[in-house]
Formats: structure tokens, C-alpha cells, sequence
């Protein structure tokens, strides 16, 4: 008789266990930003708020039985820059599976410019903003057509740009060169070359002239001390603005 009643206490305080525990439920997905989307899923038997990606690349903010929305937003925060390179590396391999064909987007000196093929009096033409790249028959994948052009238009256009702002500023370089960094936006030796990545065509004027001072004022601080952001503020007083775009659109860029 006390085993059965014992049994029987404890099926009715595990169904009390059980009906006190909330469903989980998932929200309205939120914009938030960078353009990213935030699935936020509600689990009672999660401990701690959890970040993560998936499949569709969006992310997904898991909040604990006793956390708030509120709570799981400022933890999202914390979390950018995490969640900005996952979402980056996600998009590169996501994205190098794709062909490029017409009506590809993509960034060139700040804008978002659509790809286009057209007939042409020999073979077809690749079009995008001001730029015409001619090629001699269809190609199944265009990537590496577009991308040639915009790093030989890189090769052409930064170092002008470096020598005309290292004038300016009265600082020496030996040399500039456009390469293809994978972390970097650019660099500065200790002898004085200027190394820039080439997929700064694809960014806003004003930014480029940021980055480009930015390796710059190295040349006078070979470090990211007070005094060196003090030469940066002074020779490119909005440069808080021009981070500000890299940060939002960093994603597109590597992409």
C-alpha cells in the first residue's frame, strides 16, 4: 500500500512538473541588422542563452526558461562580431557555389550594381555600373571574369590614390601594392609599402581614402597607441563614419 502511494505521488508530481513547463515557441523572425534575420526560440529546458546559424544562414537566439527577449537582444549585441564572421564564412561558401550570371549582385565603389550579359557585335559584353568587360562566348560562371576587371581596376586606381594622399600628407612610401588579403584591408611595413586588398573598389570613396590613411599615419606610429589615432582623426576627421560603413557591410564585401 505505501509503495503504490508513493508511485502514485510521484506520476502526479511529474505531471505537475510537466505542465509547468512552457512550450517552446518560436517568434516572429527580427530584422535586425547588416541585413540579418534573428529567429528567437523560447526553450524551457535551456540553461544559458544560446547563438548560433542555420542552414538558411539565418541566426538563431535561444532564450532560457527565465530570460527575457530583452535580455537575449543585449546578449545578440555582445555577440556581433561572432556572429558577423560565421555569417561571413557561411555566405563565402555558400555563395562561391553559385554562378554568376545575369542579373548578379554585387558591390562596386559603394552600390549595390547588377551584372548584366548582353549581345555583342563579337561574342557577348559584361555590364555593370560604368564598366564594360567584352568576352568572347557564354560562360557558365562569370565570377572570374568580373572579378579580373575589378582587381585590374584596383591595381590601377589605389596606388595612384595612395601616392596622391602620401603627398598630401607629406609621408614617404617606397612602394604600393594590391593583393588579394583574406583578413586584411591593407598594411604598412616597417620600409614603407603600402599593401592594399584589392576589393577596396569595391567600397565608397571616402572610405578607401580612410583605409588608405589609415596604413598611412603608420609611416608616423607603427602601432594603434592614442597618438596614432590622434594623426588619423586629423588627416581624416570623418573616419569614424567611413569604419562604420566597413562594419555594416563587411559581410557584402567578402562575399
Amino acid at each position: 500500500m505505501l509503495q503504490l502511494s508513493l508511485d502514485f505521488l510521484g506520476t502526479q508530481l511529474d505531471r505537475f512538473k510537466t505542465a509547468r513547463l512552457p512550450r517552446a515557441r518560436i517568434d516572429h523572425p527580427l530584422a535586425w541588422k547588416h541585413g540579418i534575420t534573428v529567429h528567437i526560440v523560447f526553450r524551457p529546458r535551456a540553461r544559458r542563452y544560446l547563438l548560433g546559424l542555420r542552414p538558411d544562414g539565418a541566426a538563431r537566439l535561444v532564450i532560457p526558461r527565465r530570460g527575457t527577449q530583452a535580455e537575449g537582444i543585449r546578449f545578440l549585441e555582445r555577440s556581433e562580431a561572432w556572429l558577423l564572421k560565421r555569417i561571413t564564412q557561411w555566405r563565402s561558401r555558400s555563395h562561391a557555389l553559385l554562378p554568376w550570371a545575369d542579373g548578379t549582385r554585387f558591390l562596386f565603389r559603394g552600390e549595390e550594381t547588377d551584372l548584366r550579359v548582353e549581345k555583342a557585335e563579337s561574342g557577348l559584353r559584361l555590364r555593370f555600373a560604368d564598366q564594360i568587360i567584352p568576352v568572347p562566348h557564354a560562360l557558365p560562371d562569370y565570377r572570374d571574369a568580373v572579378q579580373a576587371h575589378l582587381r585590374r581596376l584596383a591595381a590601377m586606381e589605389l596606388p595612384v590614390r595612395t601616392r596622391e594622399l602620401a603627398l598630401a600628407q607629406g609621408i614617404v612610401i617606397r612602394r604600393v601594392s594590391v593583393r588579394a588579403q583574406k583578413t586584411r584591408w591593407g598594411s604598412c611595413s616597417a620600409r614603407g609599402t603600402i599593401s592594399l586588398n584589392w576589393r577596396l573598389i569595391q567600397a565608397p570613396p571616402h572610405v578607401v581614402d580612410y583605409l588608405i590613411i589609415h596604413e598611412l599615419m603608420h609611416r608616423r606610429e607603427m602601432n594603434h597607441s592614442a597618438r596614432y589615432w590622434k594623426l588619423v582623426a586629423r588627416a581624416c576627421p570623418d573616419y569614424r563614419r567611413a569604419e562604420q560603413w566597413l562594419k555594416s557591410s563587411r559581410i557584402e564585401l567578402r562575399s
